[in-house]
């Protein structure tokens, strides 16, 4: 779902498979994982995982200084990131001058996103993305 919700949001002009996902670079998008094991649920994931995820991906973020570091899952993002409270949205937090958006993960669980309306919100941070203030 998440390639069917990066297009309707107008990141890419396109569905693009799963197995061109370097094309996603063309666009100005990397993805990575908090965490770097794979799993069929969030939930089969630690919180130390995601804590050491975080402290990787903060280092990552650290070295390649892109402008915004978008968070699938706001469970993911206040585990990895120690921010208990936090929204889906921009975050008050920012890595050097990098901003951070939690974004609805497209997972099963969180039934009440649609493909709709999760693409509303990644529009959102296409939209602060290319505004020069940003």
């Amino acid at each position: 779902m998440v390639q069917i919700t990066v297009h309707l949001s107008g990141f890419t002009p396109r569905r693009l498979a799963p197995a061109e996902q370097a094309e996603l670079l063309t666009y100005r998008l990397g993805i990575t994982n908090v965490v770097a094991r794979a799993t069929a649920r969030a939930d089969e994931l630690s919180a130390e995982e995601f804590r050491e995820g975080g402290r990787i991906l903060t280092a990552k973020v650290e070295l390649l200084r892109p402008q915004w570091l978008a968070v699938v899952g706001v469970t993911a993002y206040r585990t990895a990131f120690g921010e208990r409270k936090a929204q889906i949205g921009p975050q008050e937090r920012a890595i050097g001058s990098t901003r951070i958006w939690a974004l609805p993960n497209p997972s099963g669980l969180n039934a009440h996103w649609t493909a709709e309306s999760m693409a509303q919100e990644y529009a959102r941070l296409r939209a602060a993305a290319e505004s020069p203030v940003g």
